[in-house]
């Protein structure tokens, strides 16, 4: 079962602001007698400081120019340069599909970024394109393998991954197969582009191997290793003076810069959309790159309270953005986009997030994009079931781009 929220949040407007208020029951939390210090006195109630939902701006224009910039700001991005030069390492053609390998180095170390683009065999455009990002999944040796299919022959490791989260089948592939031209590229740190436990020094190895993908004792060890490592990777890009938005969001820019370039591709109907972690990069990328005219973020939409206070254990440290949360909640960080197209997938019972600051995050992206006179723009569905990105659920993501990428007479 699902619902359009928008709709729902919308008819029973004169009751939101009990969605927002706080509550006065103690509960158990993640900070103990702290949390409702930090709740309810630091954080505060909301509505954040620059949120559009204050009223406090003239125009929809107006708020996201000045929330974009503070956001940048807090965000710290890299400079990673322009668009990268792309080599083209090998073609093939499987299940229906053209698919190029790529591979380009980016100037701030790692190795070279692999990714693979998907289109229909033989299609020549113009064509909407698709950024379409990988999860985290607490698996860092996989990447772009997470979501695609390359032949008949997936690594293991990359099957049970496709079969946990994904109905058994490479999303990438499936929307690819509509008539899009889907680019899929491994982020920081992930794939090609993880740390590899021979370049750490030997006391934070945590017992990691760099394995083989038929290791799967291996794969095991270095992504506990991987998931040791996160909180010094995080040390260190804050001792640098940025976050890991900052990296990964830039690192998804110039992938979105080769989609963008390519021949077959127009340019001007370009969307992106990932599950869990990938739903993360969505939001940040959706928000703040006005090139996509299409987010879907699946799987990945709370609030900075709900992670305050019941669920940061459950998530990566590539979340999180110093000082953004008293300007900006979660949510409004995709709400940026408004009016442009936005799709959320929720899953009731998630063990990522509580059901109810899901609820409120919805109800955050409803009101903007209510106040921008833009609501049939927004949508939100609920699904029973866990943490994925099932077929049913990639029909509906499916469906959303169709609606805002494709002409008329290009639909299914």
């Amino acid at each position: 079962m699902r619902a359009n929220s928008a709709v729902l949040l919308l008819a029973l407007l004169p009751a939101a602001p009990a969605l927002f208020a706080q509550s006065t029951e103690p509960r158990i939390n993640m900070v103990g007698p702290y949390g409702p210090w930090l709740a309810d006195k630091v954080l505060g109630p909301g509505p954040a400081r620059l949120s559009f939902r204050t009223g406090k701006w003239a125009s929809v224009d107006q708020w996201r120019a000045a929330a974009r910039r503070r956001a940048l700001e807090c965000i710290a991005p890299v400079d990673l340069g322009g668009r990268p030069q792309v080599t083209v390492t090998a073609r093939t053609t499987y299940d229906g599909l053209d698919i190029e390998f790529l591979a380009w180095q980016l100037p701030n170390g790692g190795g070279k970024t692999e990714a693979v683009l998907l289109k229909l065999a033989g299609a020549r455009g113009p064509l909407p394109g698709i950024l379409a990002l990988h999860d985290h999944g607490g698996n860092k040796f996989l990447g772009w393998r997470k979501i695609t299919r390359t032949d008949g022959k997936p690594w293991p490791v990359q099957a049970r991954h496709q079969q946990q989260y994904y109905g058994g089948v490479g999303w990438a592939n499936e929307i690819a197969r509509r008539g899009y031209v889907v680019l899929v590229h491994d982020t920081f740190p992930f794939a090609s582009r993880r740390v590899q436990v021979k370049d750490v020094p030997p006391q934070i190895r945590s017992g990691g191997v760099d394995p083989a993908p038929e290791d799967d004792e291996g794969i095991d060890r270095y992504n506990k290793f991987a998931g040791a490592h996160e909180h010094i990777v995080e040390k260190s890009l804050l001792s640098a003076g940025t976050t890991w938005p900052g990296v990964y969001l830039v690192e998804d820019q110039r992938a979105l810069d080769v989609l963008a370039a390519r021949p077959e591709v127009d340019a001007g109907r370009l969307g992106c959309a990932g599950l869990s972690g990938g739903g993360m990069r969505t939001v940040f990328l959706g928000g703040l790159d006005p090139r996509i005219k299409v987010a879907i973020a699946v799987g990945f939409m709370t609030t900075w309270r709900d992670f305050l206070l019941d669920k940061v254990f459950t998530h990566t440290w590539m979340t999180y953005v110093p000082l953004l949360p008293r300007d900006l909640d979660f949510p409004e960080i995709l709400a940026l986009r408004t009016p442009a197209a936005t799709m959320v997938l929720n899953c009731r019972q998630d063990p990522l997030y509580t059901l109810p600051e899901m609820q409120r995050a919805d109800a955050m992206l409803a009101d903007t994009f209510r106040r921008a006179n833009a609501a049939a723009n927004y949508r939100a569905n609920y699904y029973d079931g866990g943490h994925k990105f099932d077929r049913a659920m990639q029909a509906d993501a499916f469906a959303w781009f169709d609606r805002f990428l494709k002409p008329a007479s290009a639909k299914p």
